[in-house]
């Protein structure tokens, strides 16, 4: 599976920089260092990392070409002298534009596979990771579904890992934004998946109009305006059609809960991450049972539903409309 070029840098290294990569020699010195310096200038960590020290192994490995379970005995290595510029130049672009690690890398992780990515998509980091990995097993127990249909697909890495992980189901990657279908392209050439994926142009379901899937995920636009405003300077790199989504964060998701069940199959599964607008979404429907999902590795604002239960409050969904 090839690496994926990194893009250009926005950092140029001053000569200050340049006695910095002078004193740098091993892969240890550059962790320790790029641990300091995202310290000192308080960055924000959400997009796959969650601390400085693991901001600065992504960034260290990545800059390498280095696997995240490398041996440990390579952090006393000596690095070529382009090789530590390249590392303070990808540290000092990550302060200075506050841009998120994975897309001065072009790459992000998910479910254990690698994605391109840059800022025509978000950065893939839900927890419905785990539910591909385990092949949503929790549901399809007996069999595996046979067709998933991902909405709102971004880099097609839901969709895309489901397939890698379910060798036997065909996906369609559904997105309105033309920009984003580009990318998950990219991403099922890259994973050789084009006999079983497909990715389509559509505004929500209607690019699909007479399929059925027997499981449908979703990570929509579901920030409510108040947290879009609220957000760190690293989430307004990211696509604003992607993020926002109304007054409470609900609007794509209520179209989503009237109309999947055209297209879901009877005994079918509807799986939706709607993160901190969880709140919105129960008071907007307190009499429907959602299934909230736990996680091992943490996250949560993700329920599940099944075709029977779009079925019994199909008249609450169909009556709600943007708050």
């Amino acid at each position: 599976m090839r690496a994926p070029s990194m893009p250009p840098l926005q950092s140029t290294l001053t000569l200050a920089d340049d006695v910095i990569v002078a004193d740098l020699f091993s892969v240890r010195d550059c962790l320790r260092w790029a641990t300091s310096e995202f310290h000192a200038h308080r960055l924000h960590f959400g997009h796959g990392t969650d601390s400085a020290w693991d901001e600065a192994v992504a960034l260290v490995l990545g800059a390498l070409h280095l696997p995240w379970d490398v041996d440990p005995a390579v952090l006393d290595s000596r690095l070529l002298g382009v090789e530590r510029g390249r590392i303070v130049a990808l540290v000092r672009s990550r302060i200075e534009t506050r841009r998120p690690l994975p897309y001065l890398l072009g790459e992000a992780f998910f479910a254990g596979f690698p994605f391109e990515v840059d800022e025509r998509v978000l950065i893939p980091r839900s927890p419905t990771a785990e539910l591909i990995e385990q092949g949503f097993s929790a549901w399809f127990e007996e069999m595996p579904p046979a067709r998933v249909l991902d909405l709102c697909t971004g880099s097609g890495c839901m969709g895309i890992a489901t397939a890698l992980h379910l060798p036997t189901c065909e996906v369609d990657l559904v997105d309105i934004s033309p920009e984003a279908l580009e990318v998950a392209k990219a991403n099922i050439v890259r994973h050789d998946v084009g006999r079983r994926v497909r990715a389509v142009a559509s505004d929500l379901f209607e690019g699909v109009a007479g399929q059925r899937y027997d499981l449908i995920v979703s990570n929509p636009p579901y920030v409510d305006s108040r947290d879009l405003a609220a957000m760190p300077a690293e989430y307004r790199h990211e696509p604003d059609l992607a993020l926002g989504a109304g007054r409470d964060g609900l609007d794509i998701v209520r179209r989503i809960l009237r109309e999947a069940r055209t297209y879901l199959n009877d005994g079918g599964m509807l799986i939706v991450e709607v993160g901190n607008s969880q709140r919105h979404l129960e008071a907007a429907f307190p009499e429907v049972p959602f299934l909230w999902l736990e996680f091992e590795r943490g996250g949560e604002g993700v329920f599940a539903l099944g075709a029977e239960d779009l079925d019994a409050y199909a008249d609450h969904f169909a009556a709600s409309r943007p708050a």
